[in-house]
């Protein structure tokens, strides 16, 4: 979507660390936790998250990102993507923590999936989440997707809600898996909503 109008604008390379920090809000602290492991000897997980949102190319880069402005400031951001309707196999090699992840994303083929929608802490309860997920159904809708998703985890209660409020509902399920990565939440939910 290239004819973004106020609050939203295209992210910048500036953003990265903004990005870094709101997707790992996100994904519920999981990015962090990997961007620790591929840390070399001197960089910290941060470093590598920002260096991940700043480039040119790949799932997180900035290219991807759309941004809210609110009181003179960035926000929030919206990072989405259309799942194709014949899905790839789960190779064996797949990375345990992120399997549970892809299974969900793979039960959902067609619809335009919700990768990143985060606000920041200081900026929640203004309906800036309402928006983004506005825009990412809107694009989801000018893409042909048949409908939306997006995969929360269970503990995550604004966020069920907000997608719940909007017409989500919750089609699956999957344990979380933590090999020494840290969260409250046990499951990751699957929500949908049909267009």
């Amino acid at each position: 979507m290239d004819n973004l109008q106020r609050p939203f604008r295209r992210a910048r390379p500036e953003d990265a660390p903004l990005l870094a920090e709101l997707i790992n809000n996100a994904g519920e602290g999981l990015p962090l936790h990997l961007w620790r492991g591929m840390a070399g000897e001197s960089e910290s997980g941060w470093d590598v998250g920002v260096a991940r949102a700043r480039r040119e190319t790949g799932g997180f880069s900035y290219r991807n990102a759309i941004m809210i402005e609110a009181d003179g400031g960035t926000a929030g951001c919206l990072i989405g993507y259309p799942i194709p309707e014949q899905v790839e196999p789960i190779e064996p090699d797949f990375p345990p923590l992120l399997r549970p992840l892809q299974e969900l994303e793979n039960l959902a083929p067609g619809t335009w999936y919700v990768n990143v929608l985060a606000v920041r802490p200081e900026a929640r309860g203004r309906g800036l989440g309402g928006q983004l997920l506005a825009l990412a159904e809107e694009i989801g809708s000018d893409t042909g997707a048949r409908g939306m998703s997006v995969i929360v985890a269970d503990r995550n209660t604004g966020a069920f809600r907000l997608y719940e409020r909007s017409g989500y509902r919750q089609t699956a399920a999957r344990a979380i898996v933590k090999n020494g990565w840290s969260v409250e939440s046990d499951n990751w939910l699957l929500m949908t909503k049909s267009f």
